[in-house]
């Protein structure tokens, strides 16, 4: 793959955009243009050479590019963005991109849309809605709404809340009575100190039972009526990391609909949810990737109108006293996970899928199993390394549910 060199073309800033959004390596046919803080990406059947475009004035620079009917991007789960090889059509030139950075990854939007500018207005839209979520469910941003609402801990009253953060934390704490505590976003305390211990290299484990008075989903009521929050104890935390991407991935897509795009995809680090399929297409291609994210998918999947999580700890990880920790928190022991694993988990909504890949993880193969029985609408692949061999397990729907959200309707898109 060659790597396509911007400096002569762009100022330092922009390049670093590019590179942000992982587009300074890439084998594809496209028009690429600089706007503001995205990146639009135009695809092109007939086009090999690569034209940039600066906002205040045109410098064009003709690359060549190794061309191939097939783009794949790699990662924890790959994506691919491209047509199939088997069936190049119309649709093909029709495939539009635009990246922007936010909750601490790249966020890219594809649709199957005839008019740019069409693309560039509702994709500005689902950008600004995503923003807003951010604003209000950041664990990094001291004025975020969840981190001022932390503050208040323990609340004398409780306190009113935007419908958003209601919205991510009723799901939240949904999923904690349904995966049996694995999933707890008032682990932040705990998630705070792990942030530490992973910088230096080494845990405290009186810290960790000393933050495990503040944690736990009994010290968090929801009122439904008043739409209001009340925090039992003192230094509590609560932590959205492993929901709210997901709750801003479904928001866009609800955006791109209204302005009448219901063919589309947002991706978010690896978190994937999609509408209808590109036409001609049986689905938006996907993959699972196995304990090694640089090895290829282990299985395909055409997928539509749903969402695919992934969760995984190839890099983050602390090694002490001759253990390997997670950074994947189980808020029921305050220590990260020691089983070494990738977790895949479809569902009808990135919400849903973004919070039980976090659950699963805690889980494990033991546990996952009887947890899912009561769970239909999850389907989820794990491979885990026991005896420094891989291992995989598929929960028994996943065929079936792969199956039933193929896109069925193709011929009517």
């Amino acid at each position: 793959m060659e790597t396509l060199r911007f400096a002569w073309i762009l100022s330092d800033g922009e390049v670093g955009k590019f590179r942000r959004a992982s587009y300074y390596e890439v084998k594809l046919k496209a028009y690429w243009i600089l706007l503001n803080d995205s990146i639009i990406c135009r695809r092109d059947k007939g086009l090999r050479e690569l034209i940039s475009h600066r906002r205040t004035r045109s410098v064009g620079a003709k690359v060549t590019l190794s061309f191939s009917k097939g783009t794949v991007f790699w990662g924890a789960l790959m994506l691919a963005l491209s047509m199939s090889n088997y069936r190049l059509c119309a649709g093909e030139n029709s495939l539009l991109t635009v990246s922007q950075p936010h909750m601490g990854t790249i966020v890219r939007i594809v649709a199957d849309c005839d008019d740019a500018g069409h693309f560039r207005k509702a994709t500005d839209e689902a950008f600004a809605r995503i923003r807003e979520i951010e604003q209000i469910c950041s664990d990094y941003r001291s004025d975020s709404e969840v981190l001022q609402l932390s503050a208040k801990s323990p609340t004398e009253t409780p306190i009113l809340v935007s419908d958003d953060l209601w919205n991510v934390l009723a799901e939240a704490q949904k999923v904690n009575r349904a995966s049996n505590g694995a999933f707890d976003i008032t682990v932040g305390p705990l998630t705070k100190e792990w942030r530490r211990f992973r910088r230096r290299g080494q845990l405290d484990s009186e810290r960790i039972e000393a933050m495990q008075g503040s944690v736990g989903a009994q010290h968090l009521t929801l009122d439904e009526n008043a739409q209001a929050v009340s925090l039992a104890v003192s230094n509590m935390r609560i932590d959205l990391g492993g929901i709210a991407k997901g709750y801003a991935i479904d928001a866009a897509l609800e955006i791109l609909t209204s302005h009448d795009i219901p063919r589309a995809l947002v991706d978010a680090g690896g978190d994937v949810a999609v509408t209808g399929a590109p036409r001609g297409e049986a689905g938006w291609r996907v993959g699972l990737a196995g304990l090694d994210p640089k090895q290829p998918p282990i299985m395909i999947a055409y997928i539509s109108q749903c969402a695919v999580a992934t969760s995984g700890d190839a890099f983050q990880f602390l090694e002490h006293d001759g253990k390997r920790y997670s950074h994947i928190l189980d808020p029921r022991t305050g220590y990260g996970v020691e089983h070494r694993a990738t977790v895949t988990v479809f569902a009808k909504s990135a919400t849903e899928a973004d919070a039980w890949a976090s659950a699963i993880s805690v889980l494990g193969p033991q546990e996952t199993p009887n947890v899912l029985k009561q769970q239909p609408g999850i389907a989820a692949w794990i491979e885990v390394l026991v005896d420094e061999k891989p291992i995989s397990w598929a929960s028994t729907n996943l065929g079936s549910w792969l199956s039933e959200h193929s896109q069925k309707q193709s011929a009517d898109n």
